[in-house]
């Protein structure tokens, strides 16, 4: 990159609009920058689970997802260039695979949280599936990869198991939603 972000207030976007790789200037409303603003935010999320005490193997996958999405930020910055590749869905759905296996099979919706760890997990999951919806508006307005789209879904299913799988190795069950739960202390 050398010397590319030596200044960081530009102050081109003081009018509202914002430029993309390729030189084209947009609004910051148009659905391709809200869609870089949640992927952005969703890469955070990541970040800040990242400073949990985690495993190896989930931190390294953790940090390779961060990669992917710095990936797919490059995408929507510049039309119709594809980063994102149909390998990187793959391993997504390997790794859905792999720590699905130690899960015990869901007979009732859950809560986030737990741990904090979990409950980060959620949080991203949450920010993953905006993220997903942003990338699909900003579809309608031009190209987006394939890839993309489906990475976003498949990372949102593995923030779900990963939330689980952190609650499982920290000797905690899930959360489970109660149906009808009472209230204490309300009248109605």
């Amino acid at each position: 990159m050398g010397h590319r972000l030596s200044k960081i207030a530009t102050r081109t976007g003081d009018g509202g609009e914002t430029g993309l790789g390729d030189g084209t200037r947009v609004s910051k409303s148009c659905p391709r920058v809200h869609a870089l603003g949640d992927v952005d935010e969703l890469n955070s999320a990541i970040g800040v689970l990242l400073c949990e005490d985690l495993p190896a193997d989930l931190s390294a996958l953790l940090t390779d997802v961060q990669h992917d999405l710095f990936d797919l930020g490059g995408e929507l910055a510049i039309p119709g260039y594809h980063l994102l590749k149909a390998e990187q869905v793959a391993r997504l759905d390997a790794e859905l695979e792999r720590l699905n296996g130690f899960l015990t099979p869901l007979k009732e919706f859950i809560l986030p949280g737990g741990t904090r760890a979990a409950a980060l997990a959620h949080l991203a999951r949450t920010i993953c599936r905006r993220a997903e919806r942003a990338v699909i508006a900003a579809a309608a307005e031009g190209k987006v990869s394939d890839a993309s789209r489906q990475y976003l879904n498949r990372l949102s299913d593995l923030l779900f198991v990963l939330g689980r799988t952190f609650n499982r190795l920290a000797g905690r069950g899930d959360v489970l939603w109660q149906r009808g739960r009472a209230h204490d202390g309300e009248t109605g």
